[in-house]
């Protein structure tokens, strides 16, 4: 894959400017006016993954979060404030929380060793592979990583409907909840068909927050 130097991206950016422009004079007036995104998307900072390309989206079209392996911790007030704005200012309708096979981040969850900084990051998806641990290890080492991929995306499904926002949203049924993963291998998308109606319900005695 080449590499475009500075100099090729701002000339790219002129090119895609001015053909935006012949096809729709108002486009930039439009979108700099405001945002009405329906969707929040959750994913990994992978560099191989395009949030528009995948969705067939449009500028303005989606609100996104970024961080290594797609990771939704309550205690994180970046994805925290993330939702809330989602939520509380863009009345979005849908959130989907997005993995993708092959994620760099949860094959080093996979392996035991020092990573500095990643590790505190890390020991949230290894928790997810400990809650799981007999159904993981019954599993060869890809399709091993592949499940994990899922169940991590599942799960961080599930620390959404903990939230509050989301809780109230669901409640209201406002929003739905989603997760999914990309599979580069084939460029297909996939729907783990979370049911957040059904988590919701029952994690309601422990979690409710009204």
């Amino acid at each position: 894959m080449a590499h475009k130097t500075l100099q090729e991206i701002f000339a790219h950016n002129e090119r895609w400017r001015q053909e935006r422009l012949a096809e729709d004079p108002a486009f930039f007036a439009r979108l700099s006016q405001a945002q009405t995104p329906k969707y929040l998307f959750i994913g990994c900072s992978d560099s191989r993954i395009s949030t528009e390309a995948l969705m067939c989206a449009e500028p303005g079209d989606v609100f996104v979060h970024r961080n290594v392996a797609n990771v939704v911790q309550v205690s994180d007030l970046n994805v925290l404030s993330v939702v809330s704005y989602a939520l509380g200012q863009l009345a979005v309708e849908h959130i989907v929380v997005c993995g993708h096979y092959g994620c760099g981040g949860v094959k080093a969850a996979l392996s035991p060793g020092d990573l500095g900084v990643l590790n505190p990051w890390l020991s949230y998806l290894r928790d997810v592979y400990r809650l799981h641990l007999p159904e993981l290890n019954a599993l060869e080492a890809d399709a091993r990583c592949d499940r994990l991929v899922e169940l991590n995306v599942l799960e961080q499904c599930v620390n959404l409907v903990k939230l509050r926002e989301v809780q109230r949203a669901l409640a209201a049924q406002r929003v739905g909840v989603h997760g999914w993963v990309f599979d580069m291998r084939t460029g297909q998308l996939k729907d783990l068909r979370f049911d957040a109606a059904r988590v919701s319900r029952e994690l309601l005695d422990l979690y409710a927050l009204e």
